[in-house]
């Protein structure tokens, strides 16, 4: 049993795998998941868990080089993650939901705030 942090067993296992440049999503329900993307499904009904402490928990298991958020995300939404010392990037919703195509895992969470979804890339911790 872990102190703290995440203690999802195959979320932990999914981030601990990932190497350099993989792509992790943090999504709301709606965003599609192309066949083949492993989906680690959290939703257990509406706002429920919500997006931000999702991210929080994958942020403190995770070295993140860069993060691509949609150009259509609510003002002020991920100001959390701009805490992050990731580089952040804003592209078109369409664009994000090509990388989701690439990601390792996509980890579904309740939030029903539109364009809710953050891709990150794995980086390095040296």
């Amino acid at each position: 049993m872990r102190h703290d942090g995440l203690w999802h067993p195959r979320l932990l296992q999914i981030l601990s795998a990932a190497g350099h440049t993989d792509l992790i999503v943090v999504a709301d329900p709606g965003l599609p998941v192309p066949p083949g993307v492993e989906t680690v499904d959290l939703v257990w009904r509406r706002g429920e868990p919500a997006f931000l402490p999702v991210l929080e928990a994958v942020l403190g298991e995770l070295v993140v080089e860069t993060a691509y958020v949609a150009e259509e995300s609510p003002p002020g939404f991920l100001d959390e993650l701009l805490k992050n010392p990731a580089t952040t990037q804003r592209i078109p919703h369409t664009r994000l939901k090509e990388l989701t195509g690439r990601a390792r895992a996509v980890v579904r969470t309740g939030e029903a705030t539109p364009y809710a979804n953050v891709v990150l890339q794995a980086g390095v911790p040296f």
